[in-house]
């Protein structure tokens, strides 16, 4: 590997990453406030935040995979210097997220009425639930436009506007938070149910926020978006949904695999649910790391391939893995040393502290697949190669890791049952099967994109 070359490569992707870290984390902060300002008012609030979270999360996050298809057709069209596409291209992903935000509102309110008198829960829990739920689906639309002009700038490889508007949806979601929860300059006290309400609003403030830096930019007029307008056009939104449908689908077997795993692990007790917990939070915090340089990845990427310079792509390939690889090293090390203290922060209690803690150990090794098979993910986005994507994450989190999970979970089978300990070491077995599957699929795309190239 040419070192130069790496140096070069690792400091335009950092440049391009950190801005995402950055935008990642804090939306991690507001969830964090969320639940610390709702905990304020009882456990039970906490609870219903945490509960209403845990809903809603999967389903925005499956719609923002479905966007992400955008920054990967932006970045080829950016390489190509196709910039008049790249507006029509936004306008037409536009109406996909308008659709989508639309009907998450529709959905709730067709769904609500019939889950709701099925669904026990003790106390208040309930009915704050399904208040925060109502809230915050009318920040949808608001939600989905923002991800279509943050991946149209990505796309573009512009990411601060990413950093500096989720810095402005933290500083609207406090004040919201405390207006709303506790019923602050004459508006009702709606304890958690009130985050809700904070979010929605915060969501629109980052959408309106994105759309003014978007129309203001100099760098973004390159590819202008408010010259001509594109009414929906059915070709071209069905290859963005092709293209998207497996990213998000992705995103959703992940998402979805730790929640299943949580409540399997319901009958070992609270203290084990709660370590595990802890230990999922910790590691998902570290995660946006690689998470944010897949994305740059993509970018970079997409932006070789749209050139068609297939040399330059598979360099990035190679020098992102690398640099993520040593930034899990780094990140495995702060886990290894710091365990204890990061799981005294979470909990004063040592029963907890201590699974949490070994658990984490355990989460050392799982830095290291993870950060090859997200970053893998995101290079053969780049490649629009979603749907192998698709087939490969499948397979290895459920097929694989969660079977692996079960058998030395809850079974005797192997070995006496493992509870948490047994989970981790399938997601360990699972993440490395993706990693594995995702660098030999990679080899392949690059290998039949040299063959075509040299015919």
């Amino acid at each position: 590997m040419n070192l130069t070359s790496f140096f070069s490569h690792a400091k335009s992707l950092a440049k391009l990453a950190y801005p995402i870290l950055i935008a990642q984390l804090i939306q991690n902060l507001m969830g964090f406030a969320d639940i610390v300002m709702a905990g304020r008012v009882s456990a039970t609030d906490m609870a219903a935040v945490a509960v209403a979270n845990s809903i809603w999360l999967p389903v925005i996050l499956t719609v923002y995979g479905l966007i992400m298809a955008l920054a990967v057709i932006v970045s080829q069209l950016a390489g190509a210097k196709n910039y008049l596409a790249i507006s029509e291209q936004t306008y037409q992903t536009a109406w996909i997220a308008l659709t989508l935000g639309i009907s998450l509102i529709g959905l709730y309110y067709l769904i609500a009425p019939i889950i709701a008198p099925t669904v026990e829960l003790e106390g208040n829990l309930k009915p704050l639930l399904f208040d925060y739920l109502r809230y915050i689906v009318w920040g949808a639309p608001g939600y989905c436009l923002y991800l279509v002009l943050r991946n149209y700038s990505e796309g573009l490889s512009y990411t601060k506007p990413t950093m500096v508007i989720s810095i402005i949806g933290l500083l609207v979601n406090i004040p919201a938070n405390y207006i709303f929860i506790y019923g602050e300059f004459g508006a009702p006290a709606l304890g958690g149910a009130g985050c809700g309400i904070a979010t929605a609003i915060v969501y629109w403030a980052m959408f309106i926020g994105m759309l003014i830096y978007t129309f203001s930019s100099k760098i973004l007029k390159q590819a202008p978006l408010f010259d001509k307008f594109y009414w929906p056009n059915w070709s071209k939104i069905k290859n963005i949904i092709t293209l998207g449908v497996p990213i998000a689908l992705s995103l959703l077997f992940e998402v979805s695999l730790f929640a299943v795993v949580a409540i399997l692990l319901v009958p070992f007790g609270a203290e084990t649910v709660a370590s595990h917990q802890i230990a999922l939070n910790f590691s998902s915090l570290i995660f946006m790391v690689p998470l944010s340089l897949a994305m740059a990845t993509t970018i970079k990427i997409g932006n070789a391939i749209g050139n068609n310079d297939n040399q330059k792509a598979k360099d990035y390939t190679v020098h992102s893995i690398v640099l993520g690889l040593l930034l899990a090293v780094f990140t495995a090390i702060i886990t290894l040393i710091f365990r204890v203290p990061i799981v005294s922060i979470y909990t004063t209690e040592l029963p907890v502290i201590e699974l949490a803690a070994n658990i984490l150990l355990l989460a050392t090794l799982y830095q290291f697949s993870d950060t090859v098979q997200v970053v893998s993910a995101g290079a053969l986005r780049g490649y629009k190669d979603t749907k192998s994507i698709l087939y490969i994450t499948f397979v290895s989190y459920w097929l694989v890791g969660l079977t692996i999970g079960l058998i030395l979970g809850i079974t005797n089978w192997v070995v006496p049952k493992m509870g948490p300990y047994g989970f981790w070491i399938g997601f360990i077995v699972g993440l490395s099967t993706a990693a594995v599957l995702l660098a030999w699929r990679l080899n392949v795309i690059q290998k039949r994109l040299a063959l075509k190239t040299s015919n």
